[in-house]
């Protein structure tokens, strides 16, 4: 009778827990996003909860197919690649959104693979240019206690990750670069994104 009563006391235990995971509000996974380029596919996952206004911001281009057709017009070995802003004419592309807050006191920081915005001496100033770090890049991360008053201390705003396609970065970043009017550390060949597009929608 004592077994009998055990073997009950087990079922309901499992049953009260199926019961407790089913109700359980599902945690929404973070975006990933899909870029198709003439290098290979990355796949990139977003930080929303860190970098809840950078990630929008980011989708908010990708979404409305900005990053179609443009380049990857910056490349250094050994420190980072960096596009989304110069169509295959090597034009800058002007119907950006307006500029974002710096995120890049989230405590994130500018490792290997990883995304940030990249931006002009105003830390307030990014729209929709992003790099990929090739290396750790710590003299990118902020100084805690950065303010507007001290812009030298804001660092460059990480907001993704790099999951899949490493390989296809690093074969950017192995590109012969030239000099191109004012730029420098210019692909030789063009390197650019045939598609970008929020992956698994």
């Amino acid at each position: 009778m004592k077994r009998f009563s055990a073997a009950l006391c087990l079922q309901a235990l499992a049953l009260a827990l199926i019961l407790t995971l089913r109700a359980a509000p599902v945690l929404a996974a973070d975006p990933v996003v899909a870029l198709e380029t003439s290098k290979g596919n990355v796949l990139i996952q977003l930080f929303e909860e860190q970098a809840p206004l950078t990630v929008a911001n980011f989708l908010r281009y990708v979404d409305s197919g900005f990053y179609n057709g443009t380049l990857f017009h910056r490349v250094i070995k050994g420190f980072v690649v960096q596009g989304g802003g110069m169509d295959v004419a090597f034009m800058e592309k002007r119907s950006t959104f307006p500029p974002i807050h710096n995120e890049s006191t989230n405590g994130l920081r500018n490792t290997r693979g990883t995304l940030s915005m990249a931006r002009t001496g105003d830390p307030d100033s990014a729209t929709s240019q992003f790099f990929i770090n090739l290396v750790d890049n710590a003299s990118l991360d902020a100084v805690p206690g950065a303010t507007p008053q001290q812009p030298r201390r804001w660092g460059y705003a990480v907001f993704g990750k790099v999951i899949r396609g490493m390989d296809a970065v690093d074969a950017m970043a192995l590109t012969p670069t030239t000099s191109r009017g004012p730029y420098r550390d210019v692909p030789s060949k063009d390197i650019y994104i045939k598609r970008a597009y929020r992956y698994g929608k």
